[in-house]
């Protein structure tokens, strides 16, 4: 199993607690990203919004690519996935910027492909938001443009979407980044299995799990291409008794009062074609993190993890806090690295 984390750009996870002791700021994230280097973690995921999903759009959500950069230029080995929305980036610039990330970061970038969600933000930005389908259709052509230019010397290309004329992009990324993505439509897992590397999936039980990934290997057989990667969001907590680890979990998921963070819920369940009804206590964690049920000791968190593992997913996209200090005590206890 690899291990990764999101990287807490929004000042934290939890929609119930309004201070976690993690701002979201440069010094925090740099000495954060260091730490998870020397603890062993494997990649880090730093997610894509302008408007703090978390906390409340009226709260400070750091850049992606801008922090990206700068975590490209003081990190030696962690991978650096960073969420991208193809209509937030016109492709050909985004080949470009991207390309000198993957330079600077020695060929550590990958990304995470999102078809957005968010049709407020789009508004509020001016930005073009598609209908459903449409998304995964722009995304495809979008994909097509950026390996074009990562991986031609010049590339023309007249799409519905998107046109290039010769387009140069020099210098190219030192190896192709992987590239992740999740949805749950079959417009989404079309797209996915034949043109993304690795498919990442919202956190649910390992026999949900399952299923899934054997679907996706189906298509990506059916397609013709070669072994994928799996991935999952999940909230881990990890105490020395499963009674600890239970107190903790009550007193991030009570929720008395609607937060902030809660303002677009109604928005997020239209938007996306979601397998089972989200609670609102579910919400208190995003990412349907609490699924996976990673709540418990050492061991129970171990074995868990095997579970998953023997249903062939192959990294973990965590959420903990405070996330420095409980990072750290799941690499110690559970990876059994820092």
């Amino acid at each position: 199993m690899r291990y990764g984390y999101w990287t807490p750009v929004f000042g934290g996870w939890l929609r119930n607690v309004p201070d976690e002791g993690m701002a979201a700021t440069w010094e925090y994230t740099k000495r954060l990203t260091q730490a998870a280097e020397r603890w062993g973690y494997d990649l880090t995921l730093i997610a894509e919004l302008n408007l703090n999903d978390i906390k409340g759009v009226e709260q400070p959500a750091l850049d992606a690519w801008s922090t990206a950069a700068a975590l490209a230029a003081v990190t030696e080995s962690i991978e650096l996935m960073v969420a991208v929305r193809p209509n937030f980036h016109h492709p050909a610039l985004f080949a470009k910027a991207a390309a000198n990330i993957d330079r600077i970061a020695g060929g550590r970038l990958a990304l995470n492909v999102v078809s957005s969600w968010w049709a407020d933000e789009a508004k509020q930005y001016g930005l073009q938001f598609d209908q459903h389908d449409d998304r995964y259709a722009r995304t495809a052509e979008w994909l097509r443009v950026v390996d074009g230019l990562w991986s031609k010397d010049r590339f023309t290309f007249d799409g519905q979407f998107y046109t290039t004329q010769d387009a140069i992009c020099a210098p190219k990324p030192e190896k192709r980044p992987t590239v992740y993505a999740g949805g749950e439509s079959d417009a989404a897992k079309t797209m996915i299995a034949t043109q993304c590397d690795a498919y990442v999936m919202h956190g649910d039980p390992a026999t949900a799990i399952a299923p899934k990934i054997a679907d996706m290997a189906a298509r990506r057989a059916a397609a013709g291409g070669g072994p994928m990667h799996y991935g999952m969001a999940a909230y881990a907590i990890v105490r020395d008794s499963e009674a600890e680890a239970k107190r903790e979990l009550e007193r991030i998921t009570t929720v008395s009062e609607l937060p902030a963070g809660y303002a677009n819920f109604d928005q997020w369940l239209s938007g996306t074609q979601l397998e089972r009804e989200l609670k609102v206590r579910e919400y208190s964690v995003s990412n349907r993190g609490l699924r996976p049920n990673l709540v418990g000791t050492p061991e129970q968190l171990r074995e868990r993890i095997a579970e998953y593992e023997a249903a062939g997913l192959d990294l973990l996209l965590l959420q903990m806090s405070p996330q420095h200090e409980e990072m750290e005590r799941f690499a110690s206890q559970v990876m059994g690295t820092a």
